[in-house]
């Protein structure tokens, strides 16, 4: 009876062994450093309209600022704008936090609508006709300052949802859906 019970602990202290090594080595990607806020900049390629805000302060996303991030990211072809989901707006937090940057994200498009992924779709190659942009889950991005295969290795590294890399048209496309990579 003794052994199986010095034989469980055994067990149970190296598997608490392992898990507190796991959270001291496994890198800091997935959460921003800054617990008690989360800030996030952007400029709309198309518009030219530009954001600097704080979108999340103590554990509450900000109604305000929401709203306003929204509007930047909205389908810019016809106005229509759609909440952006909150996880795409955590993961280019935690992305800005990594690389370091102040910059905002130059922003090539946020939400679109069916009218216009549709249109999209029709003229433009690598447009998939069931976009997350739809859902207002994806988001095609360049950082300045940071080199287009510096902020593809992150976001692959971050494993936050889908990563497209477009060297020839200077972009990132990023969106929580599945982990994949095109």
């Amino acid at each position: 009876m003794r052994r199986g019970l010095d034989r469980g602990r055994r067990e149970f202290l190296g598997a608490a062994a392992m898990a507190v090594t796991g959270m001291i080595a496994a890198p800091a990607l997935a959460m921003p450093r800054a617990p008690g806020r989360r800030a996030l900049a952007f400029y709309n390629l198309h518009t030219g309209e530009s954001l600097d805000l704080v979108y999340w302060a103590e554990g509450l996303y900000n109604p305000g600022a929401m709203q306003r991030i929204d509007w930047l990211l909205r389908d810019f072809h016809n106005g229509t704008v759609r909440p952006i989901d909150r996880r795409l707006l955590d993961l280019l937090a935690t992305m800005r936090q990594n690389l370091g940057s102040q910059a905002p994200f130059q922003v090539l498009s946020g939400y679109r609508s069916p009218e216009t992924n549709a249109m999209l779709a029709r003229t433009t190659e690598g447009v998939a006709t069931n976009s997350l942009h739809l859902e207002g889950k994806a988001i095609d991005i360049r950082v300045p300052g940071r080199s287009l295969a510096a902020v593809h290795r992150l976001a692959l590294a971050l494993k936050g949802g889908g990563v497209g890399y477009y060297p020839h048209s200077d972009f990132i496309h990023l969106d929580v859906g599945r982990v994949r990579q095109w």
